[in-house]
């Protein structure tokens, strides 16, 4: 799981192609598809267990990938995340989503 959880966070959810989770997970195509059901099926596993498992920047980087790429439009990915993510997170995950973009947190307070 943890392999599959690192390509999706180097590429995202969109960027991830099967070929990479094939690879990452050592699964054949069709045995990915029948343990997962499909590449959302695979990501949903990997954020439960993320989030259940992985505190810090595993987790903080899978929920910003499951939020941009997946929860405005999947109602099971919001419902997961709305278990783990509150107003309080939100200075955090903004912060986060700073650093992955190389861009300091301080450079837009100046202004």
């Amino acid at each position: 799981m943890r392999r599959s959880a690192a390509a999706f966070l180097t590429s995202g959810y969109e960027g991830t192609s099967i070929e990479e989770l094939v690879s990452a997970t050592g699964l054949h195509r069709g045995s990915l598809y029948k343990a997962f059901g499909s590449k959302r099926g695979l990501f949903v596993t990997c954020l439960e267990a993320v989030l259940k498992s992985s505190p810090g920047n595993d987790a903080t980087d899978l929920t910003l990938v499951a939020l941009l790429e997946l929860a405005p439009r999947d109602r099971e990915v919001r419902t997961i995340l709305a278990a783990h993510v509150g107003p309080e997170s939100a200075h955090a995950l903004g912060a986060r989503l700073l650093e992955r973009a190389h861009i300091p947190a301080t450079q837009g307070e100046s202004r």
